[in-house]
């Protein structure tokens, strides 16, 4: 249908820029600012043929949301909406960059959509309080992302000029948790989302928790940023570059923001009165209040290489599977950090993918996923399960995740001597392995000189998880396991978990495990890449939740326990010649916060006299038969 060309007349095209702001990728959060001027974005804007205006749109209770809404300069046809919430706010210089060809949405807009970029309600522009996650309404006349995204779907259809009627949500971070929200109870308009590295639990898997143990540089950054004023988005000002020491030396984690902030910080006091799994934590599950039943078309994406959401994504997938009767739950699995997928996505760290990724991603994936949905146009040429397969760097068109049939688990048993083998332990060897923990001396998530708190400018936390592991095998409180060099190719495809036997001394404990695929250290291997230790699963498990998430127990000294750690999935060739290792250690500083190693009711109220040194022990008897669980592809 033919519409005349529209222009602007209901609001200010290019409003005065909004204060600097950290974005990245329109819906999550990095370490850069961006200060603005009008005048060169408006001239930018004109470059890329698209035209903006400002828009304040009610909802059920009064309340009005702010939102931008870019649309084709010369727009002839009606056109679909593509809407992106978020509370880090959009900056209009990065707006007209990722709009721009080459710009991480510079394929859609080259196509044509309406864009609107909404802050989500009590942020920047908008109206009403902000609460981190909003809980699901609970009455009737109540309000949750989900209604305030119904109410914006409903205004724009009602009152945009030149729409076709046909919305769809999509967003990255928080924005891929709001784009996930928008399924509950959706409006008819809403054709199709993209939920992209949404958190699904935020204390078993997400940004502030992993199985109980609390991200300590993650939470504080993100709080102290993002709880200021609610209007900007300014990194907290630590005074140092040694991360690492500045948390050593913070000695009482429960008042920290008043410490620094000068008040209470909503988000870090319900971190610390929340320490154990209550339903702070389990209300804002998004695959909890996503219908049972699938009715709007989602393609999920994750990435392998992904610091802050890995887990999220991957679940809702997986909760979303069991009602997906019509086949409108898909999911994308890529070799990407944390909103990868927007940029190139060549490499990561030193490890080159064979191609531009994040391009093909965006060109052959999220394009013409947009284009069926909204457009009606071309076919669905999309398989359930998309997935790179790191090592070979090749793409996967899997009808299901993961492989159903064609692999099998197998045990990689942790061996006397350091040995790493998919034989179990015999009888006679040496029973286990020990390591002192001192709080005082915590093992680092990375080596000193690259921890940066991940929000400061110049910080590389993006691509931590690339790091050389080799460096901290060495250490005498990390315990290590290596297989001999691999006669064939191992192929695992799937699920990856952690069965350890182990003993303190103490009454808690925090076990980190690694999986590694060790490098040969030849001529034949790329020189940045000799004797590396890249890192292809882990995770962290805070021993007192071994029981229970909802009630932790004290670990009985000198007990040997069995923990049950989920080290999440895999799609990795260990090439021959290469070597598979593990790593158990129990610190990982400040990624995670320390454990007192000690039993304190709350570890975040935890007192310097709390920590202890103590001494963990591994086992590998026949009876105690530590291993990691890798699934193996059975080659045809």
């Amino acid at each position: 249908m033919k519409i005349q060309k529209y222009r602007p007349a209901w609001s200010v095209r290019f409003a005065a820029a909004l204060t600097a702001t950290l974005a990245c990728s329109l819906g999550s959060i990095a370490p850069s600012l961006a200060a603005e001027a009008a005048t060169p974005v408006a001239e930018k804007a004109e470059t890329i043929g698209y035209v903006s205006e400002d828009a304040m749109m009610p909802m059920r209770d009064g309340v009005k949301l702010h939102a931008q809404i870019w649309r084709p300069a010369d727009q002839e046809t009606a056109l679909p909406i593509i809407m992106m919430r978020s509370p880090y706010g959009f900056t209009r210089e990065r707006i007209v960059d990722s709009l721009k060809k080459g710009g991480s949405y510079g394929y859609l807009a080259e196509d044509g959509f309406i864009f609107v970029f909404q802050d989500i309600r009590g942020r920047f522009s908008s109206e009403g309080n902000y609460v981190t996650l909003r809980p699901r309404k609970t009455t009737a006349d109540g309000i949750d992302e989900s209604t305030d995204t119904y109410d914006s779907i409903d205004w724009l259809v009602k009152n945009l000029p030149g729409n076709n009627g046909k919305v769809a949500v999509t967003g990255v971070s928080y924005g891929g948790w709001t784009a996930a929200m928008a399924t509950i109870d959706p409006h008819p308009a809403l054709k199709a989302v993209s939920s992209q590295a949404s958190p699904e639990d935020m204390f078993i898997g997400d940004d502030f928790a992993h199985n109980g143990a609390f991200r300590l540089d993650y939470a504080w950054s993100w709080v102290s940023a993002l709880e200021a004023d609610g209007k900007t988005m300014k990194p907290f000002q630590f005074g140092s570059d040694d991360g690492y020491a500045w948390y050593l030396g913070q000695n009482d984690l429960a008042t920290l923001d008043e410490q620094h902030l000068g008040r209470k910080a909503p988000s870090w006091q319900n971190f610390v009165e929340h320490g154990n799994y209550d339903d702070y934590w389990k209300r804002s599950r998004p695959s909890q209040m996503m219908p049972a039943k699938v009715a709007v078309p989602n393609l999920i994406v994750a990435g392998w290489y992904d610091q802050e959401d890995f887990y999220g994504p991957l679940e809702i997938y997986k909760n979303q599977e069991k009602g997906d009767e019509n086949g409108l739950n898909y999911i994308v699995i890529g070799p990407w950090n944390h909103g990868g997928w927007r940029g190139e996505g060549a490499s990561y760290g030193p490890f080159e993918m064979g191609g531009e990724t994040g391009t093909y991603f965006r060109s052959k994936v999220e394009l013409p996923w947009f284009q069926y949905w909204l457009k009606g146009e071309g076919t669905l040429d999309q398989p359930e399960a998309l997935v790179f397969e790191t090592g070979s760097n090749r793409w996967q068109r899997l009808n299901s995740w993961p492989l159903k049939g064609k692999a099998e688990a197998r045990n990689l048993y942790l061996r006397a001597g350091g040995k790493l083998s998919f034989e179990p332990p015999e009888a006679g060897e040496a029973p286990a392995a020990s390591f002192v923990s001192d709080p005082a001396n915590p093992v680092p998530y990375r080596q000193r000189r690259d921890i940066q708190p991940f929000l400061t400018k110049g910080s590389t936390w993006s691509t931590w998880l690339a790091d050389d592991q080799a460096p901290f095998a060495s250490r005498n409180d990390v315990l290590f396991w290596e297989s001999d060099p691999l006669p064939a190719d191992v192929t695992i495809s799937g699920e990856v978990a952690a069965r350890l036997f182990a003993s303190t001394t103490g009454s808690d404990a925090d076990w980190v495990v690694k999986l590694l695929d060790v490098y040969p250290d030849d001529d034949e291997t790329p020189a940045e890449l000799r004797g590396r230790q890249r890192m292809i699963a882990n995770d962290v498990f805070r021993g007192r939740f071994r029981k229970s998430y909802e009630n932790p127990e004290p670990l009985v000294p000198g007990a040997v326990l069995d923990y049950d750690i989920d080290l999440h999935y895999a799609s990795h060739v260990f090439k021959k010649g290469h070597r598979i290792a593990v790593q158990v250690q129990s610190s990982w500083f400040p990624l995670i916060s320390r454990n007192p190693q000690s039993w304190v009711p709350n570890i975040l109220k935890a007192k310097p006299e709390d920590f202890q040194v103590q001494t963990h022990s591994i086992y590998h008897t026949p009876e105690n038969a530590s291993a990691i669980s890798v699934t193996v592809l059975n080659e045809e």
